[in-house]
């Protein structure tokens, strides 16, 4: 009975190991800003004052029907790797549905207030850990076609490429870019696809690179040189960072009695329950520990999946 028991205790504890060892990024596939700007799929926004040009992606889906079949194509091949995937064509309709929410967030206070752009808000809501932007371009020698593409993972959370594959596909007499794409891309996405795992493992090892913002509302109250039993507030948030981080990774760049900048700040990849951490949730653990412990109310505000605020003194 007890031998019985140990054999089900090890494979248990096998099969859950291999579990975990196997799990894999979720990725988006998008068009590259490149291809946006160069097919005219551009758009304009005003980002508090400033107006700034980023990929329209409606509208391309909407009058490109290659870029579906790209997408599509790439989807495919991710899929049969085993890579868990989020789409952009429902996303943005995910999107559409909860246009009825406030553009800005605001403090309800005081009326702060904090711009989140079209792209970071597509990424927010895929909630993908890693985004494939695919360049593509097809030259034409008299009745052959070929296909020159640029494919690179970018890490949703700090914008960092670390993947890459760049080729040109064989000759072909098809006209199909779908078909031109996977026969240029067979040969690369499966080194590309080693480098999008061996990163993202490394992410379970020394946690997620984020950046968190603290700051102060300005109503006098409160800073972050106002003591707590003898000990100022920002060193308390120090500390909190150095006991919440993985193996106490973070750097503090700037800081005043007024705000504090805290830049590669390596959270958990998951909460103790199972779930997926963001920086949002990982702020909002601190929000709760400075509300539990030294009832300082504050507030969260984000920015894209990789950035958020934590503002001291109000809501």
């Amino acid at each position: 009975m007890k031998k019985t028991s140990l054999v089900i205790l090890l494979i248990t504890t096998l099969s859950a190991f291999c579990f975990g060892q196997a799990k894999k990024p979720t990725i988006m596939v998008m068009p590259s800003d490149v291809w946006c700007n160069t097919n005219g799929y551009t758009t304009s926004y005003d980002n508090q004052g400033s107006t700034q040009k980023i990929p329209d992606y409606k509208n391309a889906l909407q009058s490109d029907p290659d870029l579906l079949l790209v997408i599509s194509k790439i989807n495919t091949l991710m899929a049969e790797r085993g890579f868990p995937l989020k789409d952009l064509e429902s996303t943005l309709k995910s999107i559409e549905q909860r246009m009825a929410e406030d553009n800005m967030t605001t403090s309800k206070t005081s009326g702060a207030e904090l711009a989140e752009s079209p792209l970071d808000r597509i990424r927010r809501t895929a909630k993908a850990d890693i985004i494939m932007q695919m360049t593509w371009t097809v030259n034409t020698t008299g009745p052959k076609k070929t296909i020159t593409f640029n494919l690179q993972g970018i890490d949703s959370y700090t914008n960092k490429q670390i993947a890459g594959a760049q080729g040109t596909g064989q000759p072909s007499f098809t006209a199909e870019i779908p078909v031109l794409l996977e026969e240029a891309v067979i040969n690369h996405i499966d080194a590309f696809c080693s480098q999008l795992q061996s990163y993202f493992e490394e992410l379970q090892n020394i946690g997620r690179e984020v950046s968190v913002d603290i700051r102060v509302f300005d109503t006098g109250e409160m800073d972050l040189e106002t003591e707590f039993d003898g000990v100022e507030l920002s060193e308390i948030i120090d500390d909190w960072m150095a006991q919440n981080t993985v193996e106490h990774r973070f750097n503090k760049s700037d800081a005043s009695e007024n705000f504090i900048q805290f830049e590669q700040v390596r959270i958990p990849l998951y909460k103790m329950n199972g779930a997926a951490m963001d920086t949002e949730a990982f702020v909002r653990e601190l929000r709760n520990f400075l509300r539990k412990n030294y009832e300082i109310q504050s507030k969260v505000m984000t920015r894209g999946l990789g950035r958020a605020i934590l503002v001291i003194g109000e809501k």
